[in-house]
């Protein structure tokens, strides 16, 4: 109990801490600008692109433009999640395929994909297609790599404990392998769902087309940096939601 409390208190002054952080760092910079240390005509004020999420939500359409860049992501995710693992499994069970492909599986982690939208343009058109299979390609790596390690990294003493109770190999990978990878495979799924995000909102604002991306060119070509800087920061603030929310799915997945 005693140390359930600490805990409990420990990650509320660590919570507040951070807060506190952010806070200190607006008003340092709301200070430099106004005393004219830091150029306005570069960097807007805080209090100023604060004020800006109410004219967002309002003129820009916010909200629908969030759940357009939402619904992108989430279809790259998803697609991301059942193929990346789907390929995981299959490279772990077949050796020789994961040793001829698993070097260039990495590779293409590193990749700047989206410089190859022109191409994705010509194939699927100037449409939220392009941005989700973009999307896709650029947060798959992870998945299918944590799906290996996870996979390979199961005690042996669990196999030999689904072994004793005479598994066969189909349920010993479900019952056995599957959950105790659990874990590593949500890390490769939580990187994979931030790169594709990031993705996402850079095609869309690459190609004009769809959701914050979108507003992000339209506030920068308008040279409205506290607009800006609110869509921006707003993008930073769906990433996390977007973490955390997978971080819970993972527990509600896997309970202790």
């Amino acid at each position: 109990m005693t140390r359930s409390r600490f805990r409990l208190d420990t990650d509320v002054l660590a919570r507040v801490a951070g807060a506190a952080s952010i806070v200190i760092l607006l008003a340092v910079v709301e200070i430099l600008l106004r005393t004219g240390m830091l150029n306005v005509y570069v960097m807007p004020l805080p209090s100023a692109v604060l004020g800006s999420f109410g004219r967002l939500f309002m003129e820009e359409h916010l909200l629908r433009r969030f759940l357009l860049t939402f619904a992108e992501a989430l279809a790259a995710g998803l697609l991301v999640a059942v193929v990346g693992v789907a390929v995981g499994a299959a490279l772990y069970r077949w050796k020789l395929l994961r040793a001829a492909i698993e070097t260039w599986v990495a590779a293409f982690a590193a990749a700047p994909l989206v410089l190859a939208y022109p191409l994705f343009m010509v194939i699927f058109g100037r449409s939220a297609l392009t941005i989700i299979m973009l999307g896709f390609l650029a947060g798959i790596a992870p998945v299918i790599l944590k799906t290996v390690e996870g996979l390979a990294g199961v005690r042996p003493t669990l196999l030999n404990v689904g072994r004793a109770f005479k598994l066969n190999g189909r349920a010993l990978f479900w019952k056995v392998q599957f959950p105790a990878a659990v874990p590593t495979i949500f890390v490769g799924i939580r990187l994979s769902l931030i790169f594709s995000l990031i993705n996402v909102v850079g095609l869309e604002f690459l190609i004009n087309f769809g959701g914050l991306g979108q507003l992000i060119n339209e506030l920068a070509e308008q040279y409205d940096l506290p607009g800006t800087f609110a869509a921006i920061c707003f993008v930073v603030i769906v990433s996390v939601v977007f973490f955390v929310a997978v971080e819970r799915l993972e527990r509600w997945l896997r309970p202790t």
